[in-house]
């Protein structure tokens, strides 16, 4: 997916740069809530207006509880994103809107419970039975994006870029599987009951606060 993701920004590149020699034409690099990443800018012959096409990916580790088991959490973000930007006159405000090809994933794998026995779905199962826990939640493959964001001139071309807005993921795609045999009688169901809790948990993802900041170069 990651390669996918860097081949579709260097084509997007390439592309916005074929109108360089009748607009101008930026490069950045950023960082925010979406990740680490790239962002080309072309100023095409219309006032007051450019577009821009970039990637951010980036993985997030974190522990801790979702639903009734204690899981290893990686948030793996990757997608990439084309964008059209409304400025005002005289002033480093502007709109955005746009839309992500949006692979961003919420990855868990149960913690070693050291023997103990499994509370799922408010039944108790063995850890031999079990085995390991293991979710994947993913999101719409295409999100819009609107926000806000202020773009400021440093040192004659280079400059910095703030960005605030809100990426509409959609609701929440969650698998859950296990690693055991699975041969006690009711774990299927409590693990479909264990599976709608963490639906429920990662609901509020739908919609992403999108925060980056970046340096440019302005061509």
């Amino acid at each position: 997916m990651k390669f996918r993701t860097l081949n579709a920004m260097l084509a997007a590149i390439a592309l916005l740069a074929t109108g360089t020699a009748a607009a101008d034409f930026g490069v950045g690099i950023k960082a925010g809530t979406l990740g680490l990443g790239l962002e080309a800018r072309w100023d095409p012959p219309v006032p007051w207006f450019d577009v821009r096409a970039g990637l951010n990916s980036f993985d997030y580790s974190d522990s801790g509880g979702y639903a009734s088991v204690n899981y290893d959490a990686t948030l793996a973000l990757d997608n990439y994103y084309l964008t059209g930007n409304f400025k005002f006159p005289l002033s480093p405000f502007r709109l955005t809107l746009g839309a992500f090809s949006n692979g961003n994933e919420i990855q868990l794998i149960s913690q070693d419970t050291g023997g103990a026995n499994f509370t799922i779905g408010g039944d108790s199962f063995s850890a031999a039975d079990i085995g390991s826990l293991q979710s994947v939640t993913s999101f719409s493959s295409t999100a819009p994006y609107a926000g806000v964001g202020f773009d400021f001139e440093l040192f004659g071309k280079a400059g910095l870029n703030l960005d605030f807005g809100v990426l509409w993921q959609g609701d929440p795609a969650v698998t859950l599987d296990f690693t055991g045999p699975g041969a006690t009688p009711g774990l299927a169901q409590a693990i479909e009951t264990e599976r709608l809790a963490l639906e429920d948990d990662v609901s509020d993802y739908k919609a992403y606060p999108v925060l980056s900041l970046a340096f440019v170069y302005n061509f």
